[in-house]
């Protein structure tokens, strides 16, 4: 029976082996890899995977297309929502040595999916994924440009980041209203150790009214911390490198409790 797209789970399937072929290329599977694969749909990128990996784990939410995907020998099957699956634990499940993850993320709740994964980080080699192009330029933008902002600094902190492929809208059935792009994700081998809670504050305030200078915004923020530490707020929150909130969040975070006397 024919799957038809649903609309609440933005399925746009991929359809075009020409995009496919170039995306399996810019991943380049090899055997015996752990791989897990976010909605795959109708397999159409899962298909050419699992003949160079001869094992893939996939993570589908709609229950026929997971029905489905059970029938296929080589494949292990995890019906859930991806927002509520413990990366950590299936890598150990999966042998602990990291894995790679990939997949053509649904547009609707790409950016919430992307944030979980920075969780588990430390347990992932690296990572390609399929989304909105207006999504992957925001990720791999530079400061002083449109495009940067709370995503780019997020991700950036940990990962470094390349735009390797175009995708037009008729490469899917249905076609999205927008261009697409696939981005590789690779964490970084020592990146700054800072609380992810209290960086993600700090960008959101320093982007909160990215018109105005920090200083109606992070400005006002910091000395409700009473910070006496040296940051220009004289800037736009897009002027702003990532090693800058970095540094800041290292700055701002308090000693640990057993410092203190």
């Amino acid at each position: 029976m024919k799957h038809l797209p649903r609309k609440r789970f933005g399925q746009h399937f991929l359809a075009d082996q020409g995009i496919i072929d170039a995306i399996v290329h810019e991943i380049d599977p090899r055997p015996g890899q752990v791989v897990v694969e976010i909605g795959p749909g109708l397999a159409a990128l899962t298909q050419p995977l699992v003949e160079r990996l001869g094992r893939l784990t996939v993570i589908e939410l709609d229950r026929d297309l997971a029905a489905r995907l059970r029938a296929h020998a080589h494949l292990s099957v995890i019906e859930a929502d991806v927002l509520r699956v413990d990366f950590r634990s299936l890598s150990h499940t999966l042998g602990g040595a990291g894995m790679r993850v990939l997949g053509n993320l649904p547009y609707n709740i790409s950016t919430p999916i992307l944030f979980h994964l920075l969780d588990f980080v430390d347990c992932i080699l690296d990572q390609h994924f399929m989304l909105q192009k207006e999504v992957v330029d925001r990720m791999v933008a530079r400061p002083a440009t449109a495009a940067y902002g709370r995503l780019s600094v997020m991700l950036q902190w940990r990962y470094e980041m390349e735009s390797v492929l175009f995708v037009p809208p008729e490469s899917f059935n249905p076609p999205p209203r927008v261009d697409s792009a696939v981005v590789r994700m690779v964490p970084r081998a020592a990146p700054v150790r800072v609380d992810a809670q209290l960086l993600s504050e700090i960008v959101q305030v320093a982007f909160s009214q990215r018109r105005k200078l920090m200083r109606h915004t992070l400005g006002k923020w910091l000395s409700g911390r009473n910070f006496a530490g040296d940051f220009d707020t004289q800037r736009r929150a897009e002027e702003v490198p990532v090693h800058e909130y970095l540094t800041l969040c290292e700055a701002v975070t308090p000693p640990p409790a057993s410092s203190r006397h």
